[in-house]
């Protein structure tokens, strides 16, 4: 998780109105694929990941600083794409608070029979994208 903040931190700034989000994917205590939300917002990090590693992602865990989109907007959901690359396992520092995806990307993973962990690197991911945050509170 921590490559995968350190991702996202190089992105602050950069990614328009999306949070800056980091994703590795690792199998077999090798780093295959990682990834950062592009300058713009999109690509988004779980994309850029899954095309570095490509058929490699099958049966690796994903360590995510946001939780994977869910919904259909400018891109597919990465839920999505992660499920379609058949990873295992998805570490997710923080759920999004954004209405669209809160709590349906970890839910799609679940329900698709990967172990899904929440809460890894949590307080340094918020206080990355604190702004984007703050959008949705109260």
């Amino acid at each position: 998780m921590a490559r995968a903040l350190k991702l996202a931190a190089a992105q602050q700034g950069r990614t328009a109105e999306n949070p800056a989000v980091g994703c590795v994917l690792v199998k077999d205590g090798q780093i295959i694929g990682e990834g950062a939300t592009s300058d713009g917002g999109r690509p988004h990090a779980e994309t850029n990941a899954l095309l570095m590693a490509g058929r490699e992602a099958e049966s690796a865990t994903a360590y995510v600083t946001l939780e994977p989109c869910s919904h259909y907007g400018q891109t597919a959901p990465c839920a999505n794409a992660l499920i379609e690359a058949k990873i295992n396992r998805c570490v997710i520092a923080v759920i999004d608070p954004d209405p669209r995806v809160h709590w349906r990307g970890a839910a799609l993973l679940q329900e698709a029979g990967i172990d899904t962990v929440i809460g890894k690197g949590a307080e340094e991911a918020y206080l990355l994208n604190q702004d984007f945050f703050s959008r949705f509170s109260g």
